[in-house]
């Protein structure tokens, strides 16, 4: 199958491009190298066909997407605190290239888009855990616009009959997630700083909740997204269906790691959700979904990650 992965150098990205290579596709990414790395796919030069360029660009866009059965929108500006300071920019990005992949998709005759979403629709809304069902209530830019793409997706799929799934992922982590980022996700953040016996900083109380999902569950949801033929037209969350507390991260990291390190706490940040984990009966039913690494099991492998020669504990 031919197959296209936007933001195929990211993150979850290039450990989905990975898995397509293993089971035989051909695949083709198209990143601009703005928030993915390079190093995240030398590992198949000559198995991948490099597209570089930007979202915002139809042009480009339909240039990548042309002789592809299925294309995997992972492409986006990622993170919170950043579309806080640049909404304007994440709408362009998120919403505007969301537009140009499924219009791209469309006149190319691609069979299906998989589209990467968030929990953080659902923002500080009454609820939990999260049900794909309820309201919604983005508490951030980007949550608007993850909230936009996904109504476009919906609208390509009555509309021009194209094939569309939304997956809503709750706070993904694992191997090649940048630590160093200014706006990197926790996980990473707080494995690297500990490693190198220096506090993590949590914004607020540390009692905030969060369903930490390793990257191999995301992966296999997309798959699953990409071949289920129920799950056209529909949005699932995609997360591992059990919350977990900031503070509960840090103890967990200090008995991996072998450390007693106290966290350092800081104001609450604009925009941040305080409590959210997913529903994933939907995923279950209609996908076959299912969480094959959790929550501790996903820290070890992800700690061996960032240093191959350490010996972690026993996952917590």
């Amino acid at each position: 199958m031919r197959v296209l992965v936007t933001g195929g150098a990211g993150f979850i990205g290039s450990n989905l491009v990975e898995e397509l290579l293993e089971r035989g596709d051909d695949v083709k990414v198209l990143d601009n190298f703005s928030t993915g790395r390079r190093q995240n796919l030398t590992s198949w030069n000559g198995d991948v066909e490099l597209i570089e360029g930007e979202l915002r660009s139809y042009e480009r866009v339909s240039n990548a997407v042309k002789h592809c059965d299925l294309v995997f929108h992972q492409g986006a500006l990622p993170s919170v605190p950043r579309s806080v300071q640049d909404p304007i920019t994440s709408n362009e990005v998120n919403i505007n290239g969301t537009l140009n992949v499924l219009l791209a998709a469309r006149d190319a005759g691609v069979k299906r888009v998989v589209f990467a979403s968030s929990s953080s629709i659902y923002g500080d809304l009454p609820g939990l855990p999260r049900v794909e069902s309820m309201p919604v209530g983005p508490a951030a830019p980007y949550a608007v616009s993850k909230l936009a793409a996904e109504q476009y997706c919906s609208v390509a799929n009555k509309v021009y009959g194209l094939e569309t799934v939304a997956l809503r992922y709750f706070n993904v982590f694992g191997r090649r997630q940048d630590p160093n980022s200014h706006y990197s996700a926790v996980i990473p953040k707080f494995i690297t700083a500990m490693m190198s016996g220096r506090q993590p900083t949590i914004f607020g109380d540390g009692e905030q909740l969060r369903d930490f999902t390793h990257i191999s569950n995301v992966v296999a949801a997309n798959l699953l997204a990409a071949e289920v033929e129920a799950a056209a037209g529909h949005v699932f969350n995609i997360g591992a269906g059990q919350p977990h507390s900031l503070n509960e991260l840090v103890a967990s990291l200090n008995r991996l790691l072998g450390t007693e390190i106290e966290p350092i706490y800081a104001d609450r940040r604009a925009g941040d959700v305080r409590q959210s984990w997913a529903d994933i009966s939907l995923a279950r039913a209609v996908m076959g979904y299912d969480v094959n690494v959790g929550f501790g099991e996903g820290l070890g492998i992800t700690i061996e990650s960032y240093a191959p020669d350490r010996s972690a504990a026993a996952p917590a």
